[in-house]
């Protein structure tokens, strides 16, 4: 006999889904935007721009909603997070994006949901059931394909390369230390203020933003915006909505689907065709998603008479 999740439990389990669908989806165009604004504007300046539209348009839900202020013990979580993966972690990666080729970008910084399952397991007890590690290892597969086939003739700096590897490193710990603030604080607190937090850091690069903008053409200032609304605002709030119900392992697992979703998006609004081994890596990605995501036949089915048997996540949960 097969043990089904119960309604409240299953439309949770599918609002977590769509959530997570949502911030790939919003993460993924985020590259045609970047793609943009970065030809007018600086590592820097971009990231500030960035999150100052983020936090303007965050600020004005949380008053509509009366959010107030994350309790204090959500606070060392915003903090961190809001240093490593808001502030740091964007302008680590446009500069290091800048300084090396898209192959060598993916490898480096697609090392980051691998961070999050080994830092998660470690700090958070996270599990690390096989289908989880063996789909990982799939969609990294496919990311370095992606961003192998889709190569120029760029070069690699060893300065680019620690630049990405640092901005996959920041992107691991930020995400860890969000877990336990959602433990306390909602999405929306988390996100707006751990946004905010990156804006404050990112002030000294107020002076290249205000001389930039008035040189920058309009369509990279409107994409600025846009990554400010939608890939900030919008998706780190799904996101954290998403993280607040399942482990950070599976979350990271999760944006391997990412790459995938840029082959499309580059494909529609850019005109770059892919070519066979892109599309090969991007299958790879969304197979390798699939499979991290699944559950085993036990763990769907249960003896008669029997409790469910409980998710990793929910017995991490229930330990802490």
């Amino acid at each position: 006999m097969m043990n089904s999740p119960t309604p409240p439990a299953r439309r949770a389990e599918l609002l977590a889904a769509g959530a997570a669908a949502v911030t790939v989806v919003l993460w993924a165009s985020a590259f045609v935007s970047i793609r943009s604004a970065g030809d007018a504007y600086s590592p820097g300046a971009l990231a500030l721009g960035r999150l100052l539209a983020g936090a303007l348009t965050l600020g004005v839900i949380c008053l509509l909603r009366r959010e107030g202020w994350p309790p204090r013990p959500a606070w060392r979580g915003i903090a961190i997070s809001g240093l490593l993966w808001f502030g740091f972690y964007m302008v680590a990666l446009n500069w290091g994006e800048q300084q090396v080729d898209a192959g060598t970008a993916a490898l480096v910084v697609n090392t980051g949901p691998i961070l999050i399952a080994l830092l998660g397991a470690r700090l958070l007890g996270d599990a690390m059931p096989p289908r989880l590690l063996a789909g990982m290892a799939v969609s990294f597969a496919g990311a370095v394909t992606v961003g192998l086939s889709m190569s120029g003739e760029g070069g690699s700096s060893v300065l680019g390369v620690v630049l990405c590897l640092l901005a996959a490193v920041a992107y691991a710990g930020g995400v860890v230390a969000q877990k336990p603030a959602l433990g306390t604080a909602s999405p929306l607190q988390v996100t707006t203020f751990g946004c905010l937090v990156g804006a404050v850091m990112c002030l000294p690069f107020a002076g290249q933003l205000v001389h930039e903008a008035a040189d920058a053409p309009a369509s990279a200032t409107l994409n600025m915006v846009y990554l400010g609304i939608f890939p900030t605002a919008l998706a780190f709030t799904t996101w954290a909505y998403a993280l607040s119900r399942t482990t950070a392992s599976k979350m990271g697992a999760t944006t391997y689907a990412a790459p995938a979703l840029v082959v499309l998006m580059s494909w529609l609004f850019l005109g770059e065709v892919p070519g066979l081994l892109t599309l090969a890596g991007g299958a790879l990605c969304l197979a390798g998603v699939a499979v991290s995501r699944s559950r085993s036949r036990t763990a769907r089915a249960g003896a008669p008479g029997a409790a469910p048997e409980p998710r990793p996540e929910e017995a991490a949960d229930s330990a802490r």
